[in-house]
């Protein structure tokens, strides 16, 4: 029996813990919610690699030096027994086989400057939305062949409970999966666990099961669930991936479609909105996110992006139709003259349009969820939830961070330009028609093939 058969026979994964075992990505994400046996699985993790692998070098890190001794340094001295010999004054298990599990923490910004130069094939970042994103990618430098091994790609290893300093960049890479330049979707896995994930745990601790249970609302969606857009302050906690977020379909041609759009220099969010005839729901299909559009490239984009659907109407920021004191045009005008005829003002009633938002993210009385986005859209589904209560006017939503508001704006355009509340029936003798029917009558000769129904 080999050293990793024999020390495979004393552990028992649980089924999440396995698929985190066997990902192969180059960034490895577990966790989400409390008691899923998260620091349990990244130290046998390192030390099933230690053991297959000679010479290969390995770092796991803690914020803090009381959490490191307490969960790895005290657990890998038991578990190691007869296994690897611990140095305490460098902190690291050497193994017979030269493999080595360096520990340490980065209480300070600036402590993580001690690993740059090194090498380690592999890194493991506990409770990882302790970490700032500084010092995450400052780690990713080190992460490297440390000429020790042979036939072995170098990754990162992270677990993870929403909330911290490093909630946004955790949130982005494994949750969001909205990458960047450079970035690659294909390396990064999230294996998700709960504590209803952990055998142990249930049968041995009911109490703490129970006390994750009694948490207040938000902070037990985050803990006891994993959900990543929980938080206090939060001004849709209605808002659930599970429920809110879908798996993009091919739209029917008899579904109503329309565009909303909020505009600024430093930011276009154009949404694109479809809904079947019996208006149960309205899906939020595709988007638009651009920074530094003049106003003419964001129309010719928008009308690039529509191709040849059907669209209905479309509203943009009422703010357009004031005039420009360089060319006494608005910004409709603008729109106009670049390909996009036939935009109105939207609807600005804020406090209005939220608590639209608000009921049509939450199931009605029938059960039915009536705002669903597709995956794709992923700035809408990453800034609404995101949004607080404006400290000063409690029942509007807060204009910082600026960049949270322009998706968001550009929903509620859009919903209250609708003149009904999808899922509710229609009244009797009501007959479908398109609220900007009267407008078209006078503006059809000018208004775009696209924007025609």
């Amino acid at each position: 029996m080999t050293r990793v058969e024999k020390y495979l026979s004393t552990v028992k994964p649980y089924p999440k813990q396995e698929e985190f075992f066997t990902a192969n990505t180059s960034r490895i994400a577990y966790g989400g919610a409390r008691g899923g046996g998260k620091s349990w699985a990244m130290r046998t993790k390192f030390i099933l690699l230690a053991l297959s692998h000679k010479g290969i070098q390995i770092l796991l890190l803690r914020r803090t030096f009381p959490e490191l001794r307490e969960n790895h340094i005290i657990p890998l001295q038991k578990a190691l027994l007869k296994i690897a010999t611990y140095k305490e004054s460098t902190k690291e298990f050497i193994f017979k086989n030269g493999s080595r599990i360096k520990l340490g923490y980065c209480q300070n910004e600036s402590d993580v400057l001690q690993y740059q130069g090194q090498a380690y094939e592999v890194i493991g970042m506990e409770e990882a939305t302790q970490f700032t994103y500084m010092q995450y990618v400052a780690l990713t430098e080190s992460n490297r062949l440390s000429g020790n091994v042979r036939g072995f790609s170098p990754r990162m290893y992270f677990t993870c409970n929403p909330g911290g300093v490093g909630h946004e960049w955790v949130k982005r890479l494994f949750i969001d999966r909205n990458y960047t330049e450079g970035e690659r979707k294909e390396d990064y896995t999230f294996v998700p666990s709960t504590v209803y994930d952990n055998e142990y745990l249930i049968s041995q601790n009911p109490e703490y099961v129970r006390t994750l249970e009694a948490l207040p609302p938000l902070r037990r969606k985050a803990m006891l669930y994993g959900d990543w857009d929980a938080f206090e302050g939060q001004y849709f906690p209605e808002f659930s991936r599970e429920k809110n977020v879908c798996t993009p379909f091919e739209i029917p041609d008899d579904w109503n479609r329309f565009i909303a759009f909020d505009y600024g220099l430093d930011m276009t969010a154009c949404l694109w909105f479809a809904y079947p005839q019996n208006r149960e729901c309205i899906y939020v299909y595709r988007e638009l996110y651009r920074p530094s559009l003049i106003l003419s490239e964001a129309a010719k984009e928008i009308v690039r992006m529509t191709g040849d659907e059907k669209i209905r109407w479309a509203v943009a920021s009422p703010d357009l139709g004031g005039r420009r004191q360089d060319s006494g045009k608005t910004g409709f005008d603008i729109l106009s003259s670049s390909g996009l005829s036939g935009v109105l003002a939207a609807n600005n009633s804020r406090i209005a349009g939220w608590r639209m938002i608000r009921e049509l993210l939450r199931e009605n009385e029938e059960g039915q969820i009536r705002l669903k986005f597709f995956e794709n859209c992923l700035n809408i589904i990453r800034t609404l939830p995101r949004l607080t209560f404006d400290e000063r006017v409690p029942e509007d939503v807060s204009s910082t961070p600026h960049e949270l508001t322009h998706a968001p704006d550009a929903l509620r355009y859009g919903v209250m330009s609708l003149g009904f509340m999808p899922g509710d029936a229609p009244r009797k003798r009501e007959v479908f028609s398109d609220p900007y029917a009267e407008f078209r009558e006078v503006k059809r000769e000018s208004y775009l093939k696209f924007l025609t129904s």
